[in-house]
């Protein structure tokens, strides 16, 4: 029998339409069988998984993300490695057979690019970085103006010298889009405001960061702020005024829970579990890179938390603080940090 005019025409179009349907099913039946699989991932960092601040983040993120995903994570880390050392650490997991090797930082961009090359069948990753990688390669880019806005609000808000120091590593990636955001946060609330802002040069060094928040306090800053772990040595710096009204505002709400966590008003933190899961996922799927993973509020990659001690902040510090945070999970993308100029503060 022949298929003439309309009819052959929908004739194709049911082939067509089954042909998906079919393509459908068997990339759905292979995602499926691969996360009955274990997969073996690694993360290299700088410093150590238990420094309150970035390098646990990104272990606590992939315990958690371990446990969302049924326990399909095979996971192993090696700490304080600087770049020019994390690729004996590195081919050493591809040697055992490891699929995602994250090296925490982005410093290890240009060794992660170049094993990328060499290893095209293994996927890295390596943040903050909001750059496109080769198709094994994923970064990932915290949009942490959200977390420094908040903490510039409370700080604006809670300052009674109307001075506030701000501590930071490098003024690249994600720390750059913090301390911006804490700077357009302090002038929403509080425009004459003086922000005192320096740079340790390095993610790693408590004790300059120490050096730094000491200097800013005895210029009379009543509330700092800092990120990446070096900002523990800051903490500290703060938490020696035991007597005085001066205070810390974190960007790891493990920070809340040190010794030191007493000076600390509140605290974000990231949440790299969404990113892994996804860095996961996509592998099951067959893809391997070629991505930016962002991080921001609206999909979850924030949390934050005040200190459960009420005398440290007010009912209007909290309230501006969680208005914030429900716009932010309505939409991303509000805060124009790359207007700041520390030039004309």
């Amino acid at each position: 029998m022949s298929v003439h005019g309309t009819d052959k025409e929908s004739y194709i179009m049911k082939k067509i339409l089954l042909g998906m349907i079919t393509a459908l099913l068997l990339f759905s039946q292979a995602v499926s069988a691969a996360g009955d699989k274990k997969i073996k991932v690694a993360l290299i960092v700088e410093s150590t998984v238990d420094d309150k601040g970035w390098c646990q983040a990104m272990h606590d993120g992939i315990l958690q993300a371990n446990r969302e995903l049924g326990g399909r994570i095979e996971y192993n880390y090696t700490e304080k490695m600087k770049p020019v050392d994390a690729g004996s650490a590195a081919r050493k997991y591809i040697s055992q057979g490891y699929s995602i090797i994250i090296c925490h930082g982005a410093q290890y961009k240009n060794l992660v690019l170049d094993l990328a090359d060499e290893f095209p069948d293994v996927t890295f990753a390596f943040g903050t970085s909001a750059e496109i990688g080769p198709k094994n390669v994923f970064t990932y880019m915290p949009e942490s103006e959200e977390t420094g806005y908040l903490s510039g609000i409370i700080a604006g808000m809670t300052t009674k010298a109307k001075k506030v120091g701000l501590v930071g590593p490098v003024d690249g990636g994600d720390a750059a889009r913090y301390n911006r955001g804490f700077v357009l946060g302090v002038k929403k609330v509080c425009p004459d405001a003086k922000i005192m802002i320096a740079h340790t040069g390095s993610f790693s060094d408590v004790v300059k960061a120490g050096e730094v928040a000491q200097s800013q306090l005895a210029a009379g800053a009543d509330i700092l702020t800092g990120s990446s772990q070096q900002a523990l040595g800051a903490l500290r710096a703060v938490a020696e005024y035991k007597n005085k009204p001066v205070f810390w505002v974190g960007q790891d709400t493990a920070q809340l829970s040190i010794p030191e966590g007493y000076k600390c008003i509140a605290a974000s933190s990231y949440v790299y579990s969404a990113v892994v899961k996804e860095m996961v996922l996509k592998h099951d799927a067959g893809i391997m890179g070629g991505e930016c993973i962002p991080m921001n509020f609206k999909n979850g990659g924030f949390v934050f938390q005040f200190n459960s001690d009420t005398h440290l902040y007010s009912a209007a510090v909290k309230n501006a603080v969680m208005d914030q945070i429900a716009g932010f999970r309505k939409a991303s993308a509000q805060i124009d940090w790359k207007s700041v100029d520390y030039s004309k503060l």
